[in-house]
C-alpha cells in the first residue's frame, strides 16, 4: 500500500503504474473520497472539542448526537477510502521492461546447455510410472484433481531438495523457520495474496478453512482461517503490528513449509503431471530492510544470486528473466523469476520469483524501524523461492534420465538420500 500523501503529491506517476500494470482505478476518485474523510475527521475532532469545553448540558447532548452521525459518515467513508488504497499499485523500477504480459518479460541471465540425448527423453509423467516414484491415479482417487503421491525415491527426492535449500540458506546467513500455514487474513491482505481488501474466492487462489476454531474461553472463534500458498505471509507477519532496531537489519530468514494453492486462475492448464499442483513443499526466503531502495536493490540481487547457485549445483539448465510491468503483482517494485528446462516436457518451467516490495506490504503489515537517530520509517520487504519441490523434482527425472530408463541423482543430493546415486 502506498503512502496517500506520495499518491496525492505524485498523481501522474501512480497513473502511470496503473496503466503500466494493466489496472483500472481512478485515482481522481481516491483523492475526492481522501479529501473527503479529512474534512470529516476534522469536523469530528472540531466536535469532539467543543463537547469537552461546553458545561451547556443540552448542548453537550446535541454536539454528542452530532459526533455520533459523524462517526457513523466516516466508518462509511473509511471503508470506501480502504477498499480503493488496496488497488493502488507499487510504482514498478526504472529499469523494469514495459510490457502487458510474459511474453514482453526479458532474460537477464541463463546456465548450462541444454542437455542432448542419443534417444527421444521422455517427460516426468511417464518416467515416475515407470520408475514408480509418483502416483497420479491413486492421487487423483484420494485428493481429487491434481492429487499425487510422491513414492518410495520420489519422497525421498523431495525432502532432499528440501534440506539441500534449506542448509544453503543457512550457509548464506538466513534464519531457519517452520512457520504456520494456517493463518489470519491479515497476513494474506498483509502480504498482498488478497486482490482487494478481504478474500474474494472468485479471484484469490487461496483456501479457506471452513471449520471455525474456538478461542482460549471455549467460545466459537469469528476469525477466518486460510492455508497459504507460499511461507512468505507467515514468515513477514512474525514482524507485522512490530517495531525493530535499524542495527538489527537487514532480517533474513528461511521457512520451510507446506504451502497450498487453489490454482483457479490456471482451470484447464497443465492438468497432468506435477507441473501444477495444489499442495507441495517449499523454501522460501525473505529480507525485512532498511528503507533504501540501493540497498533493496543489492539483497534482491543477492537472493536471485543464491537461486542461481542452487539451479547450478544441482547441475539444471536454467535462466533468470526480468518480469514486465504488465506480468508483475500489484505491489512490486521489480521482479526476476528463475526457470528451469525441462527435454522431456521440451518446456521452460518458473522455479521461483524474487520480488522487492519497498515499503508496500510493510505498511499493510505495519512493520517498521527505529533509525539510528530515533526516526520510525516503515521497512522495505523482499522475497524469493529458494526451492520449491515439484518443477526441480521434474527437471531432475527429465534431465538426469538415461537411455536405460535410471535416474542419476545430483551428486549435491546423494548425502540427502542415503547415499543412493540412481533411481533404477
Amino acid at each position: 500500500m502506498l503512502d496517500i500523501k506520495f499518491i496525492r503529491e505524485n498523481v501522474d506517476a501512480v497513473k502511470k503504474a496503473i496503466v503500466q500494470k494493466g489496472l483500472t482505478l481512478d485515482i481522481a476518485e481516491l483523492i475526492a473520497v481522501d479529501e473527503k474523510r479529512r474534512t470529516v475527521m476534522q469536523k469530528s475532532e472540531s466536535l469532539r472539542s467543543e463537547q469537552k469545553k461546553t458545561e451547556d448540558r443540552e448542548k453537550a447532548t446535541a454536539l454528542k448526537a452530532e459526533f455520533k452521525e459523524l462517526e457513523a459518515e466516516l466508518e462509511l467513508i473509511e471503508k470506501e477510502y480502504m477498499r480503493l488504497m488496496a488497488q493502488v499499485p507499487n510504482i514498478p523500477s526504472e529499469d523494469t521492461p514495459v510490457g502487458k504480459d510474459g511474453h514482453d518479460n526479458v532474460e537477464v541471465f541463463s546456465s548450462g546447455d541444454l542437455p542432448k540425448f542419443d534417444f527421444e527423453p521422455k517427460d516426468h509423467i511417464a518416467l515416475a510410472k515407470r520408475l514408480n516414484v509418483i502416483d497420479f491415479e491413486r492421487g487423483a482417487k484420494v485428493a481429487g484433481y491434481r492429487g499425487y503421491y510422491l513414492k518410495n525415491e520420489g519422497a525421498q527426492l523431495a525432502l532432499a531438495l528440501m534440506m539441500f535449500a534449506l542448509n544453503k540458506m543457512i550457509a548464506k546467513g538466513y534464519q531457519p523457520m517452520i512457520p504456520p500455514t494456517l493463518v489470519k487474513g491479515a497476513a494474506l491482505f498483509g502480504s498482498g495474496y488478497f486482490k482487494g481488501l478481504e478474500y474474494d474466492p472468485a479471484v484469490d487462489e487461496i483456501y479457506e478453512i471452513a471449520s471455525q476454531d474456538r478461542n482460549m474461553s471455549g467460545e466459537q472463534s469469528k476469525e477466518k482461517k486460510f492455508l497459504v500458498g507460499t511461507a512468505e505471509p507467515s514468515l513477514l507477519a512474525y514482524y507485522g503490528n512490530e517495531i525493530v532496531k535499524e542495527d538489527d537489519l537487514p532480517i533474513r530468514i528461511a521457512g520451510f513449509s507446506q504451502c497450498y494453492r487453489s490454482e483457479i486462475g490456471s482451470y484447464g492448464k497443465d492438468t497432468k503431471g506435477l507441473y501444477r499442483v495444489h499442495e507441495f513443499m517449499k523454501v522460501e526466503q525473505v529480507v525485512i530492510t532498511t528503507a533504501d531502495v540501493a540497498d533493496s536493490d543489492k539483497l534482491q540481487q543477492e537472493m536471485t544470486q543464491i537461486t542461481r547457485e542452487i539451479h547450478a549445483d544441482l547441475g539444471l539448465p536454467f535462466r533468470q528473466i526480468q518480469i514486465c510491468t504488465g506480468d508483475m503483482g500489484l505491489g512490486k517494485y521489480k521482479m526476476f523469476d528463475t526457470e528451469v528446462w525441462l527435454p522431456g516436457s521440451r518446456r521452460w518451467a518458473e522455479t521461483g520469483s524474487a520480488s522487492n516490495f519497498l515499503d508496500w506490504q510493510a505498511r499493510r503489515l505495519n512493520i517498521r524501524y527505529t533509525t539510528k537517530s530515533g526516526e520510525k520509517k516503515f521497512a522495505y520487504l523482499l522475497n524469493n523461492t529458494a526451492l520449491p519441490t515439484p518443477r526441480p523434482l521434474i527437471a531432475i527425472l527429465e534431465n538426469y534420465q538415461t537411455k536405460d530408463g535410471t535416474i542419476k541423482i545430483p551428486e549435491v543430493l546423494i548425502p540427502y538420500m542415503g547415499g543412493k546415486k540412481e533411481i533404477v
